[in-house]
């Protein structure tokens, strides 16, 4: 037995006896809501506080109060980069798909952990049974496989655009026949989105829906777990009139120029470690002084004004996080799915291209794609440190140092694992009757705590016949325009300058070895590997 000293520890012992009884924890009541949120196709230099032109109030506030990452790597795709998001695991190439059921989604396995959850723009990993994509608005709907829809893999709330990048004026208007993919499909939890309001920009609907769910999740005691993924900006280069208007003329030094200038500024701010140097030439970019400047300008005028748009939502979504309570336990990280983006489809005749408005399709084009990986080699889709270097940022009052910069190597797979530890529960063995694959992401909360450490012995890549294998310092890359592989010391040579490949041939001969071990566990086949 024991004596109540006051009618204080009477309450404290009540209160105790509830949260027992409850089947609550003490620590369970002060885990922290989480909102991952993912930009598309945005260059590794491209927002302010990684040396960028673009005004980004809001993402470097949250860099100035957090963390910010030099080494954290992503798979170097849309589709990929989102697979192994969600699951912890490199994604796999066979017939299975890159989503499957023996694999657990962060919204399975946060909603297990007691967690309210929900996900907000691209999706971009739903299967259809047999039916091409469609030129009916939510036409992909009526035979898509539940398997790999939001709201059916553990998302409470969804609302977004399911199968790529669409129109952000008017998601019903097709892509054209340049790019070949009809009429993108909406989605509203398993529901279809087939008409939208004359004012519409996807980028601020993400965000709607996203304060929805924090007004409405904020209301209960459970935590929340959102995942906002915007399209933006990725093309085709839409930006409202008012954004796009601040960065006419602004880009008129060129894309070497541009580079040049990030690079200064990066070393300014701290992230360029002494192993960095700037990359020289790209083999897709072209002359600027023979180009078409005042179009050119334009082009990265219309990206910089999406991305502006985007911190501008991402203020709104700190605003109400205030307002609801919910801003001092909240832990938010930011990054982009891959590098800037070299693809161009529609090409760049001025006198057929028009970005900015809802009426056309464009692409800033490989020069602009590549400068916007400043100070690095290649882009999207390429395995060089300039396709799967992301900007990241992580803020958490009173967790996350503040003002810190983080030179640990991480990737994406080892979001899941982080998110479960902080969740104090564990990645479970089966889900739903089937075996899950074992995870193979870290948690990186001790990194996020700010220590420096080792997770991982080898991390590898894998798209479009790009390869990758990093072990340590050591990176072999194989570049599908080169076909032959290339090393390189990451060590003391971030930016892939001196290929060391003809100095190190057995280490080359190994490393390349062990990648194909990996790409045997991805279900790459035979045709690929022998490319």
């Amino acid at each position: 037995m024991f004596k109540l000293r006051s009618s204080h520890h009477l309450i404290v012992c009540l209160t105790i006896l509830v949260l027992c009884f409850s089947g609550g924890s003490l620590s369970a009541a002060k885990r922290p809501n989480i909102i991952l949120i993912m930009c598309d196709d945005m260059g590794f230099s491209d927002i302010g506080c990684y040396g960028g032109e673009v005004d980004t109030p809001n993402l470097n506030q949250l860099a100035n109060e957090g963390m910010r990452f030099t080494q954290f790597y992503n798979n170097a795709k849309c589709t990929t980069t989102r697979a192994s998001i969600l699951t912890g695991l490199y994604p796999r190439f066979g017939k299975g798909g890159h989503l499957r059921q023996n694999m657990v989604t962060l919204g399975e396995a946060m909603k297990v952990a007691g967690y309210q959850t929900g996900l907000s723009g691209k999706w971009h990993l739903m299967k259809t049974k047999g039916y091409a994509k469609s030129e009916v608005p939510g036409g992909w709907l009526n035979r898509y496989d539940k398997t790999t829809h939001p709201f059916f893999r553990g998302f409470d709330s969804y609302y977004g655009v399911l199968d790529g990048c669409c129109n952000f004026f008017d998601p019903t208007i097709s892509d054209p026949p340049y790019k070949r993919a009809g009429i993108r499909s909406f989605g509203q939890d398993a529901g279809a989105v087939t008409e939208f309001p004359k004012d519409y920009y996807t980028t601020d609907a993400f965000t709607d829906h996203t304060l929805g769910m924090i007004r409405r999740y904020s209301q209960n005691e459970k935590p929340f777990f959102i995942h906002l993924c915007y399209t933006a900006p990725h093309y085709p280069l839409h930006a409202k009139p008012e954004d796009i208007k601040k960065y006419v003329g602004k880009f008129k030094m060129g894309w070497e120029q541009m580079r040049k200038d990030r690079w200064q500024r990066l070393q300014e701010l701290g992230l360029a470690g002494k192993n960095w140097s700037l990359s020289e030439g790209d083999s897709r970019s072209y002359d600027w002084e023979t180009a078409n400047q005042d179009f050119e300008d334009l082009r990265m005028a219309v990206y910089a004004a999406m991305i502006d748009c985007m911190d501008q939502n991402i203020g709104r979504i700190r605003q109400t996080l205030n307002q609801t309570g919910q801003l001092d336990n909240t832990l938010i990280v930011f990054l982009s799915d891959n590098g800037g983006c070299s693809e161009e489809p529609g090409g760049r005749d001025p006198k057929v291209r028009h970005p900015g408005p809802k009426d056309d399709y464009v692409a800033v084009g490989p020069a602009w794609g590549w400068a916007q990986n400043s100070p690095f080699r290649r882009y999207k889709s390429w395995v060089h440190e300039g396709g799967i270097s992301t900007p990241c940022i992580a803020w958490w009052p009173g967790k996350v140092p503040a003002g810190t910069i983080n030179r640990s190597t991480a990737h994406i797979i080892d979001l899941l694992p982080t998110f479960l530890e902080i969740a104090d529960t564990k990645y479970p063995e089966t889900y739903q009757g089937h075996e899950l694959l074992p995870l193979e992401g870290t948690s990186m909360l001790s990194l996020l705590k700010g220590e420096n450490k080792t997770l991982h012995d080898s991390l590898a890549w894998y798209w479009s016949s790009n390869r990758a294998l990093r072990q340590g310092p050591w990176k072999l890359v194989w570049d599908k325009d080169v076909k032959q592989w290339e090393l390189y010391n990451i060590g003391d040579d971030r930016c892939e300058m001196k290929n060391l490949a003809d100095n190190h041939p057995d280490r080359v001969q190994k490393m390349a070895q062990d990648w194909f071990t990996w790409a045997d566990k991805v279900e790459l086949g035979p045709k690929v590997k022998s490319k």
